[in-house]
């Protein structure tokens, strides 16, 4: 896993000990019972979005939150955006009494099995310190840029995004990213 081999630590955590653990080993890092993770810097929620809020409720949290999860349905092959008026990170934000960043919606999760995906990844969110936290874990593990997207409300863009882009890879057959030009 990119972020251990940059020097972080990282834990996987979920409600079932022994399949962190599992799924863990497979990629280098620790794995444990959400409850037993521990003091961390960052907390990644990435679940499907249905269990999104479902999950944060089971959660004792004290330390910022991204969350990576998009709302996507599929109708006749294809892939829509979610229909509730707020984002899923939007939704978490309500329930949890930390800050919380969204990103990484751009970014499919089988291209971090490989070297870091030349592509660009978008972080939004109110807080400065969940999003710079969000923007420095984003940077670890793209070979293209961490780009601050703005305020949470901006996660419902980004979590669209992720439907036009699996439109775009099924069309296509490949795993296309994003890069933005323009930028300094």
């Amino acid at each position: 896993m990119r972020l251990a081999a940059a020097g972080d630590d990282v834990v996987i955590g979920s409600r079932d000990a022994e399949r962190a653990r599992e799924i863990a080993e497979q990629v280098g890092v620790r794995g444990a019972r959400n409850d037993d993770v521990g003091d961390v810097d960052l907390v990644v929620l990435a679940v499907e979005a249905g269990a999104a809020l479902a999950t944060v409720r089971d959660l004792t949290l004290e330390a910022p939150l991204l969350s990576v999860a998009a709302e996507v349905s599929f109708e006749a092959g294809l892939a829509r955006p979610g229909v509730e008026g707020k984002s899923v990170a939007e939704r978490v934000a309500e329930i949890v009494d930390v800050k919380v960043a969204a990103g990484l919606h751009s970014l499919a999760a089988m291209k971090l099995a490989a070297s870091p995906p030349e592509q660009d990844v978008f972080i939004c969110g109110d807080e400065e310190e969940a999003k710079r936290l969000a923007l420095e874990l984003a940077a670890k593990i793209v070979a293209g840029r961490a780009i601050d997207a703005g305020p949470l409300a901006t996660a419902r863009a980004l979590e669209a995004l992720t439907a036009v882009l699996l439109n775009v890879n099924r069309a296509y057959k490949t795993h296309a990213g994003l890069r933005v030009t323009g930028l300094p």
